[in-house]
């Protein structure tokens, strides 16, 4: 296993973690429990979740994924030696029903934490993130920012961080991160933070794959400049980057399959661009997700690269991707195909 400091901290994360979204739901316990064993075994110590999960969130589960990863914890003892990032809802329906006001104000914020503890069966998270921005911005697929209503950006950046600022002063949080989060948004709270002494944080958990590189744009350059690491999620977007989606298949027991509408990798250019990336994987030999996961560890402002699986074969082969490292050659064919399908999925 490979291992850095993230960000600015002193918290020295696996290159790869592991995401928990589809325990308590897609995967049972005992299932969680054993990738859960599998990925510490290799070297993984950094497990992400947040109060929401599973996913999809629904009100019979949520909650249920930082459940099993408290229970297992207490299980192996080994709190100590895991570094454990979990995050606060952000506001909008999705998720009133954990509590009518859900999102990132100072009383939302320590109401989650309390339950997120409780949970986890510990005292503390390393790492505690906000899910996503409380202010109108572009996140879960959003392209082309739209100004609107100054007013309607809800609660304000400054009182975020200050009750954060709380969380970290009483040795509830280590660290505190973004997530789904812009190059403005990011910028703001370092400023925030530089300004009135409050938390800095110290990654961005947003989506990056080979089908969606939009963070290169703007936020790639803030996260270098800044010393705030890339936390990479849907690293094989949702899968497709396998290429068991192309042609319409949808395998039985599959993410896709279970939950159709999950469309956000399976646009036209996404679908001629996932062809095209498993097509050089398969021509060179490699395994697609793995040469898709392998690009992802290479970048010079990944903290780490998050994985999710629901079998234990996927979760071995994800790990191993760290194995791979992928030829200048192979580098470039894949700029060629960016150049063709430049951020075919948002």
């Amino acid at each position: 296993m490979q291992y850095k400091m993230l960000g600015g901290s002193d918290l020295r994360v696996s290159r790869i973690a592991l995401g928990t979204m589809t325990f308590g739901s897609q995967n049972t316990e005992a299932e969680a429990w054993e990738q859960l064993d599998y990925a510490a075994a290799a070297g993984v110590n950094f497990l992400d979740t947040a109060e929401m999960y599973p996913v999809p969130t629904s009100p019979d589960y949520q909650g249920a994924s930082e459940a099993v990863v408290g229970r297992w914890m207490q299980a192996r003892g080994n709190r100590e030696q895991m570094i454990v990032a979990t995050k606060v809802t952000g506001p909008g329906d999705l998720c009133r029903y954990i509590r009518p006001d859900v999102g990132l104000s100072a009383a939302s914020i320590r109401d989650a934490i309390e339950g997120s503890l409780r949970r986890l069966q510990t005292d503390y998270v390393d790492l505690y993130q906000l899910h996503w921005p409380e202010r109108q911005s572009n996140f879960f697929g959003q392209l082309g920012y739209v100004p609107g209503d100054a007013a309607a950006d809800g609660v304000a950046m400054e009182e975020t961080l200050r009750a954060l600022k709380v969380l970290v002063d009483d040795g509830r949080v280590r660290y505190v991160g973004l997530s789904n989060e812009t190059a403005w948004g990011t910028m703001e709270f370092l400023r925030l933070a530089d300004k009135l002494d409050l938390p800095q944080v110290v990654s961005v958990q947003n989506p990056y794959s080979l089908l969606n590189r939009s963070l290169e744009v703007g936020l790639a350059e803030v996260m270098l400049r800044e010393n705030v690491d890339l936390l990479a999620y849907s690293p094989l977007a949702f899968g497709v980057l396998s290429g068991k989606y192309l042609d319409g298949a949808r395998p039985d027991g599959s993410r896709l399959k279970l939950y159709p509408n999950y469309q956000r990798y399976l646009t036209e250019q996404g679908q001629a661009a996932t062809r095209a990336y498993v097509a050089l994987a398969q021509d060179a030999g490699l395994d697609p997700s793995q040469m898709a996961l392998a690009y992802v560890n290479g970048r010079p402002f990944l903290g780490s690269n998050i994985i999710g699986a629901s079998k234990m074969d996927q979760l071995r082969s994800n790990i191993a991707s760290l194995d791979l490292v992928l030829s200048d050659d192979m580098l470039a064919q894949i700029e060629a195909i960016h150049a063709r399908y430049t951020y075919p999925c948002p």
